[in-house]
Parts: structure tokens; C-alpha cells; sequence
């Protein structure tokens, strides 16, 4: 049965309203006042609100301020006076569903309440559909519902029960290595041990030792043996962070491993078998590093068997309420703290950025967000520094450096951001400018950024 919650200041107005909708089998509250109000709405959560735009020292418009996060967001219904009626429309622009002229018709109130209804019930539907295919592509550990991680999230799926050596690529903070970790979890070598190795992290005359290990005496310290990460990772995942950093004579030799299934310590005589998934990620692109001879194309191909791009934070903006919420979950509990979400002016903020730093930089932010917030959800203040939003200087407030500035660098990266700012729409960011649609349009094929869209990580840099 349909909620429904009545606001009307005038007591025979109200139990008419009441009495209609009770008739017509509706499960109906009332209040006299928006204090009132909210206090229903907390603990009953009706479906359908329909309030007086005037009411006794209030604006009815403003339980749109009040209403809970989406997706069940109560359809709005608003009354007015004829007079009134741009009001109503406003209210409409500002979210409320439709609006009733008085004197209310009864045929019209139903009709439009049955109409509000049959919006929510579709909401309802929509978002049911959307949760069951989440389930169905669900991987533990990897939060995101967009179309885009739905598809990562099918492959990882059919790739995990396999053998197949993966390929991840992607800006650096997307998450490469929780989806790796997500194959090998989902995969039969899961009770066996996954080692991670960052190839950038360690200095080029180590990896080898570091991969393969060592016999004693191999060099100057080696005083006892070493079992490399490929050996300790027998039965199980080795991922391979930034393959592309990986000396060539590391790559031959890591060829071997994928071909022959076997490894020779630095050092050692013999041969050792091995039985280990190769997950291998990258933010460059691999066949570039291939045409300019840094990387091995035989080790490229071997490498991609299964290729997985995972989409930047800035493709995905639909996924970011559900990651914040995971992140302050994580964090709550960690810091002991009790925070219940985060206010909508904070989510709207988070939801424009563009996010260079994908989802690690998005964790970072909510994570010092808890750590400062004073209340019980996270405030705009609690993340505007981090995200650069308080008191932006106006770009006529920029200092000029002694050694001069580069104009056609800084005009390009105003091009770049008016570019983001507009979802790569050309029309909206030459107006974001004050640019005519042609001048823009020119200056982005002046700088060499035309034939690259929308992809932003293609951009020259």
C-alpha cells in the first residue's frame, strides 16, 4: 500500500485531503507544519508527499531541501493558489513531481497521485533490475555499478576460473591491483599464495634478483639463497605492477617463465619448475613502449591474452556515491567514528571533480574527511581544501614568476579543463570561455587536442 504524507496548515483542508486519499485505499499521515513533517518522513519514509505551498510562516518548497538521498527520493506534489502557480513551476524545476491549483478537483488529485505512483513503482523496478544484474557481475572487494565496470566485472568473471595470463591497463589510481587481486580470489589458485611487485619500485640491478632469487655466492653478499618472488608465488598469482618499467633483459627472461613454466635462480645450475598465473598491469601504452623498442612485442603478446581497461574515475562519475560510501564505512570503523554519509552539497562536489587521481585520490579525500569531521556526515568544509574549492583565486589573481610564464601552455590548459568541466562537450566549454563555438573549436586544433577527443588520456601532454 502507497504512503502518503499530507502537509496542510488548515485543519478541514487537511482532512478532506486525508479522507479522499483514505477512501481511495492510500495509507495516508498528516501535518500541520514542516517540523512536523520531517518528523514523519524519518520515521514512516512515505512514498508521496503533497504539501501546501503556503503555509503558516513557511514555504512548503522547502521540504524539497529535506527529502532522503536517491534512489527513493518521495514524489513531490505541490498545492497552489492560482496566482502561485510560477512558484509551482519552480518547485518542479527544483524536483518536486507536479503541482495541484486549488480549488483541488478530486478526479484530478487521484489521477496525478496515481501518476506519481506509477513513477515511483518504476523507480522501484529500475532500481531492482540494476541490483540484480550487479549481483550477477558482483566480485568481492570491487564497488561500482556504471556500465563501463560492468563490463570489467564480466570479464574478470570469465577470465578467473582460467589459467590466461591478464593484461590490466589503466591511469595510475583506477585500482589495477584490486582488480587482479579480485581474478586470483575468483580463481581455482586462491588458497595459494598472490604477491604484488611494483617493477618502478625497485632499482633495475635488483628486479632480477627480486624475481628469480639467487644461489649463494652468485654475487658479492649473496651469503645464503634466495627464493624470488616467481618461485614463492608456485601455485598461485604473481601481478606484475608497472610491467612496463621491466629492463629488456628482465623481459626475455620473464618470457621464459611464460613459455617454459620454469626459472633458474642468479646463480644456479638447474632448472626449477613453476606454476604461476602472470597478472600484469600498465599505465602506459605497451605498444607504443613496443614500437619504440622499450618493450619485447613477443612479451607484449604473451602478456596480453586477455586485455582489461579499466575506465578512469572521471568515465564512471555514477560509481562515486557507492565508493564513497564504501570508503566511509572503512574508515569509520577504522578511525571508531560514527559517521552516516556525507551532505548533498559535499556529494555534489565530489561528483563534479575530475578526479586525476582516480579512486585513490577519491579514498584519500574521504578518508581525511573522516578523520576531521566534527558531526555525524561529512560537510562540503570537510573536503573543499583537498579538492581546491575554497576561495578559488580568480585567474587574474595569478603571480607572474620572475622567469616569465608560458602563455600557449597556460591558454591550452584552460582549454583542457573548460574541456572536462563540459564532459567534452564543445558547445558548453567555448561557453565556459566566453568563446564563439568557432574561435574554440580553432584553438583546439591549433594545440592538437581535436582529434583525440573525448578520450582525456590521450590528450598530448
Amino acid at each position: 500500500m502507497t504512503s502518503i504524507l499530507v502537509i496542510e496548515d488548515e485543519h478541514l483542508q487537511k482532512e478532506l485531503l486525508s479522507t479522499i486519499l483514505k477512501e481511495a485505499g492510500y495509507n495516508v499521515f498528516s501535518a500541520s507544519s514542516l517540523e512536523e513533517a520531517r518528523k514523519i518522513i524519518s520515521q514512516y519514509h512515505p512514498e508521496i508527499i503533497l504539501t501546501d505551498l503556503k503555509l503558516q510562516n513557511e514555504d512548503g518548497m522547502d521540504i524539497l531541501n529535506d527529502l532522503p538521498e536517491e534512489p527513493f527520493k518521495p514524489a513531490v506534489i505541490i498545492i497552489t493558489a492560482f496566482g502561485s502557480i510560477p512558484s509551482a513551476v519552480e518547485a518542479i524545476k527544483k524536483g518536486a513531481f507536479d503541482y495541484l491549483t486549488k480549488p483541488i478537483n478530486k478526479e484530478v488529485l487521484l489521477l496525478t497521485i496515481k501518476r506519481a505512483e506509477e513513477k515511483i513503482n518504476l523507480v522501484k523496478e529500475v532500481y531492482r533490475l540494476k541490483s540484480e544484474l550487479y549481483e550477477k557481475f558482483k566480485i568481492d572487494g570491487v564497488v561500482g555499478k556504471s556500465k563501463k565496470m560492468l563490463q570489467v566485472i564480466e570479464i574478470v568473471k570469465k577470465v578467473a576460473p582460467t589459467n590466461a595470463t591478464v593484461l590490466i591497463c589503466g591511469e595510475s589510481g583506477t585500482g589495477k591491483e584490486l582488480i587482479a587481486r579480485a581474478i586470483h580470489h575468483n580463481s581455482p589458485r586462491k588458497d595459494n599464495p598472490f604477491i604484488a611487485i611494483n617493477c618502478a619500485a625497485i632499482p633495475e640491478t635488483l628486479i632480477e634478483s627480486e624475481l628469480f632469487g639467487y644461489e649463494p655466492g652468485a654475487f658479492t653478499g649473496a651469503n645464503t639463497r634466495k627464493i624470488g618472488l616467481i618461485e614463492a608465488a608456485n601455485k598461485g598469482t604473481l601481478f606484475l605492477d608497472e610491467v612496463a618499467e621491466l629492463p629488456l633483459i628482465t623481459q626475455s627472461k620473464l618470457l621464459r617463465v611464460l613459455q617454459e613454466k620454469e626459472i633458474r635462480r642468479i646463480g644456479g645450475k638447474e632448472t626449477i619448475k613453476v606454476d604461476v598465473r602472470i597478472i600484469a598491469a600498465t599505465n602506459k601504452n605497451l605498444l607504443e613502449e613496443v614500437q619504440k623498442k622499450k618493450f619485447r612485442e613477443d612479451l607484449y603478446y604473451r602478456l596480453k591474452v586477455v586485455t582489461i581497461e579499466i575506465p578512469p574515475l572521471r568515465e564512471r562519475k555514477e560509481d562515486i556515491p557507492e565508493l564513497v560510501k564504501y570508503f566511509i564505512e572503512k574508515y569509520s570503523k577504522e578511525f571508531g567514528k560514527e559517521i552516516k554519509g556525507i551532505e548533498e552539497k559535499a556529494m555534489q562536489a565530489l561528483l563534479n571533480y575530475h578526479w586525476p587521481g582516480n579512486i585513490r585520490e577519491l579514498e584519500s579525500v574521504i578518508e581525511k574527511a573522516i578523520i576531521i569531521c566534527e558531526g555525524d556526515k561529512i560537510k562540503f568544509k570537510d573536503i573543499a581544501d583537498e579538492l581546491k574549492l575554497s576561495n578559488p583565486k580568480s585567474i587574474f589573481e595569478i603571480e607572474i614568476p620572475e622567469e616569465g610564464i608560458d602563455y600557449k601552455e597556460l591558454e591550452k590548459e584552460l582549454l583542457k579543463k573548460a574541456l572536462i568541466k563540459s564532459n567534452f562537450v564543445i558547445a558548453r566549454a567555448a561557453k565556459i570561455l566566453n568563446m564563439s563555438y568557432k574561435t574554440f573549436w580553432y584553438r583546439l586544433k591549433k594545440y592538437g587536442l581535436l582529434k583525440n577527443l573525448p578520450k582525456w588520456e590521450n590528450f598530448p601532454k
